[in-house]
């Protein structure tokens, strides 16, 4: 039978033209036992197929095991070979490797360690290219080879000396591996193109191999595929000449078509089978290769078992209760039978050492809520908030690992991805990938370019995108609306190849913080390639691959309220010498809860939105467990399926506490019977739908790629079914199932929404007790929230902060606090509020200062900045000081901005510069001090800009009423 071993996928970027998925479900169709994804120097795209031809299997044995128990399906076959459903074919991981010689073979490796040949060769030659290119050469293959089958494509009509002569180098060493590949070109010459290639085979002394070397699944992807080759080249497709395909027969193939297509050579086509056979790799080899994590002679349990004993006396140094006690227990009894305990290590020395530096760091997922992550310091919600259930997704059923997300300062986790690179070695450690996608702007922009639309009609259907992949008569009014013919056939095809194009994927990217940590070798595992940042390498497969194969990844992310919250304890220990930790700040506070009731939140985390703003006042906060909630109802999910006013009036006491049954109360109890939270969702369709854990687990992995590839309706039938069958309200069914889908968009575990309330709670007790405190960390940590450095000044001051303007007498870089000089603290703005002024510059102005500055040349002089700083420094009024205006300022410093002064002029000493005589310039009005504030800092101390038009705004019978 007939096995295809040269497919490309859309992994060869804006080449091939159908998803690896796709290759596989049509291989399934046609009947072919197996497949090789064969993607230029990459096997990036491999992991999908492998998840597809895996599902597949799944649903063939699900249907065997059905006709099994209750009879065939449909009407009985008419002969006794196999029903065509049952055909799954396997995945054979492979790539075609591209020398610079001119050489082109398709590897394919046997076993374990022809693939680790194969990803090692691959990462050679991605190491020593730019990203997303890969130079390889035949000496690279002779060191890197074997272990795997070689198939030999033939040469082109140019260097077919210099080809013969690489090739024999080749075939001395890896001879008995390799195969001449034929493949057809469907111009009329394949026959005697055939019988050419099978002399030169002969005359290498090479068997011969046949493949339709597919660059699609189906013959309608032949135009995609040609729009595809006009973005890669820059062109129109109506100028691709001979780029273009000729027609759409470089598809899959099945074995009957193959056997027309190669008369007289069909023992190529069985050969294929043949060597299929002896294929014996596959992806499912690659699990739990973890790093050992062995110290002073202690095994991994023996390891964690102390550090958490360790832990738990750091973290109740006057004895843990009871019940902590025997979760601890229950916990590492857990993970010690499923042999987790090097990944909880692994996380355990990431942050040490960012402790180690004082760097603030906080776990959130699934399992670091957990007394064990407690103990650990990966986390610092206390196990007695009752959010932990260890089981929840670190369970027997799931044998893969559990998720650790792990929060660092943003401004600091450069320093944890480097030490995690020296201590693992980039030979051991590497980022995810993230795949990008064509989404609607860029599918839009590059297709309709290279189907040769005006920038203006591109642009136009850009900017009505949200009415364009909807169906019907919704596009046609969008396109009459901008002034478009809907039924221009050239636009009608683009727009069909933008919606075809939607989800392929472009080119990789780096993951955000996905780090993949090895026991053995990481470029034995999986291709390593330099990633577009210095000092950054990543591999080819994204989270959802890794999260495929069950392969552990330690998540390193940036939160800039961390930055803000380690700034604002450092100001809390220099000016009132007390020391926070998260796990130490005074809990349950009742007056932080009453500032969140007031909805006085801004810049506090997570609840800074106006969303959350107008919630907060009827949400009423009054625990930590509410804190929870808070962070997790206003959400895609719940309001998509409209949770949120059910749980209001239940919380006040308006609706009745109801539970459909008596189950879903045990999953519902703590959330007033409404889900909000992403476990219950997985929980509801286990209990309420009766899906087995197999089938919540898959409907949580659609959550994670909804956006990708919208997998969560396939569940809906089956959802809705099994809630109606177990006697569920249709409704009640219909709203569980939209929040599910919500979820798609952004779920948000407990779990995640506990971790998340701990720095809601940090954020705004510092708000509460130390305003001035939490500005001035808030300023020095921007960019980042809803809010801009203006309306964080503005609410410090009415909190009662008396804020200082930027000066050179007193500012530094950062924002910081002196005495007001009645007990409180100021805030002195710093040089960074300044647009354009770099730290260094800020640096060195403020080691020059000494006893302090008496005009602008000194500046110029003592601190060697450009005069082009202290221009910046004059817009921004900073020498107000030294009893200068702006105006004044400014004339000053650009006096400084020509040719330099000869040094016999220039003077030397403070005061005796010569200068010309003084310019009488006209003070700016408060209206123009405002807009110069706002132009050089984005703030002003002087005046709201509203505060000038109000005469104007106010009527003028309301003019007296005060505010």
């Amino acid at each position: 039978m007939f096995t295809e071993l040269s497919a490309t996928s859309n992994f060869t970027f804006l080449t091939g033209a159908s998803h690896p998925e796709e290759y596989i479900s049509r291989a399934a169709f046609l009947g072919l036992p197996a497949l090789a994804i064969a993607d230029t120097n990459s096997v990036a795209g491999i992991v999908r197929a492998h998840t597809e031809a895996r599902e597949i299997a799944r649903q063939v044995a699900e249907r065997r095991a059905l006709e099994s128990q209750d009879g065939p399906i449909g009407p009985p076959a008419p002969d006794p070979q196999p029903p065509a459903w049952a055909n799954a074919p396997r995945l054979i991981p492979a790539a075609r490797l591209c020398l610079t010689e001119g050489i082109e073979l398709t590897a394919l490796p046997r076993d374990r360690t022809g693939w680790a040949r194969l990803c090692r060769l691959i990462s050679t030659g991605r190491l020593r290219a730019e990203k997303g290119t890969c130079r390889l050469t035949i000496p690279d293959l002779l060191e890197n080879g074997g272990h795997m089958a070689l198939l030999l494509h033939p040469p082109r009509s140019q260097n077919k000396r210099d080809w013969a002569r690489n090739a024999r180098r080749l075939i001395r060493r890896y001879g008995a591996d390799m195969h001449l590949l034929m493949a057809p070109r469907y111009d009329g010459q394949d026959r005697a193109r055939f019988d050419t290639l099978a002399d030169l085979a002969r005359r290498l002394g090479l068997p011969t191999i046949a493949s339709a070397r597919p660059m699609m699944h189906h013959a309608r992807r032949r135009r995609l595929a040609d729009v595809l080759t006009a973005i890669r080249t820059g062109r129109r497709v109506e100028s691709l000449g001979r780029d273009a395909l000729a027609n759409g027969e470089t598809r899959l193939r099945s074995h009957d078509e193959m056997l027309r297509l190669f008369p007289g050579h069909q023992d190529a086509v069985h050969r294929t089978a043949q060597l299929a056979d002896t294929l014996a790799f596959s992806l499912d080899e690659l699990r739990y290769e973890y790093p050992s994590e062995l110290s002073d002679g202690e095994t991994p349990a023996s390891r964690l078992r102390r550090l958490a004993y360790e832990g738990l006396r750091w973290r109740y140094p006057y004895g843990a209760p009871d019940k902590v006690k025997n979760m601890l227990e229950h916990e590492l009894a857990l993970i010690a039978k499923l042999k987790y305990e090097p990944y909880f290590l692994t996380v355990n020395d990431v942050v040490a050492f960012a402790r180690s530096r004082d760097i603030l760091c906080q776990g959130r997922g699934s399992a670091a809520n957990s007394v064990v992550c407690y103990c650990l310091g990966v986390t610092s919600v206390s196990p007695e908030t009752g959010t932990m259930v260890f089981e929840r997704f670190v369970s027997e059923a799931r044998n893969e690992p559990p998720d650790i997300d792990v929060d660092f300062e943003h401004e600091r986790r450069e320093e944890v991805i480097q030490h995690i690179y020296e201590r693992y070695g980039r030979h051991r450690a590497g980022l995810c990938a993230t795949v990008i996608h064509y989404r609607g702007k860029r599918a839009i922009r590059e297709v309709g370019a290279a189907m040769g639309l005006s920038q203006d009609t591109v642009g136009a259907l850009s900017s009505q995108l949200w009415g364009f992949f909807a169906a019907g008569n919704l596009e046609r009014q969008r396109l009459q609306e901008i002034g478009l013919d809907p039924d221009d056939p050239r636009l009608r095809q683009t727009m069909e190849l933008m919606r075809e194009i939607e989800g392929f994927p472009r080119h990789l990217s780096q993951h955000v913080g996905g780090f993949v940590i090895t026991e053995g070798r990481l470029d034995e595992l999986v291709p390593i390639e330099n990633a577009t940042m210095e000092n950054r390498t990543v591999i080819c497969w994204d989270k959802d691959d890794i999260d495929s194969l069950g392969i552990l990844k330690v998540d390193v992310l940036a939160l800039g309220m961390l930055t803000c919250i380690r700034k604002a304890f450092t100001l809390l220990q220099q000016h009132h010498g007390t020391n926070y930790t998260l796990a130490t700040l005074p809990p349950e506070d009742p007056a932080v809860y009453d500032m969140l009731c007031a909805a006085d939140s801004i810049g506090v985390f997570q609840v800074e939105s106006r969303a959350q703003m107008n919630f907060l006042p009827r949400m009423r906060p009054r625990c930590f467990y509410d804190l929870v909630i808070e962070v997790a109802i206003i959400r895609p999910g719940p309001i998509q399926g409209d949770m949120v006013h059910p749980y209001i009036r239940r919380r006040n006491g308006e609706e009745a506490v109801e539970f459909p049954s008596d189950e879903l109360g045990q999953v519902l109890g703590k959330t007033l019977g409404v889900p909000l939270f992403q476990e219950q969702a997985m929980q509801i369709a286990i209990t309420g739908a009766g899906f087995t854990p197999d089938e919540a687990d898959r409907l949580r992995r659609s959550l994670a790629t909804f956006k990708k590839n919208g997998s969560v309706s396939e569940f809906r039938t089956r959802f809705l079914t099994g809630m109606a069958k177990n006697g569920y309200d249709a409704d009640f069914a219909e709203r569980c199932f939209s929040q599910i889908e919500g979820f798609g968009s952004y779920g948000f575990p407990e779990s995640h929404a506990a971790s998340f309330a701990l720095l809601v709670y940090a954020s705004a007790w510092i708000k509460r007790h130390h305003p001035a405190v939490f500005a001035c960390a808030l300023l020095n940590s921007q960019p980042m929230g809803f809010y801009a450095p203006a309306q964080i000044v503005r609410d410090a001051r009415e909190h009662g902060v008396e804020v200082r303007p930027v000066c050179i007498q007193s500012s530094y870089y950062d924002n910081v606090l002196e005495p007001d000089g009645r007990g409180a603290l100021a805030l002195r703005l710093g040089f960074r509020q300044i647009k354009g002024l770099s730290e260094e510059d800020a640096g060195w102005i403020t080691a020059a200062r000494g006893n302090g500055y008496t005009q602008v040349a000194d500046i110029w002089r003592r601190a060697g900045v450009p005069p082009a700083t202290l221009t910046r420094l004059a817009e921004a009024d900073a020498f107000a000081e030294l009893g200068l205006t702006r105006r004044e300022a400014l004339w000053e410093a650009r006096a400084l901005a020509g040719d330099k002064p000869l040094p016999l002029f220039a003077g030397d000493m403070e005061g005796e510069a010569i200068h010309e005589p003084t310019a009488h310039l006209p003070r700016m009005t408060l209206g123009e001090e405002v807009v110069e504030d706002y132009v050089a800092t984005r703030l002003s101390l002087k005046a709201h800009p509203v505060a000038l038009l109000r005469h104007i705004l106010t009527p003028p019978h309301e003019a007296g009423r005060g505010n």
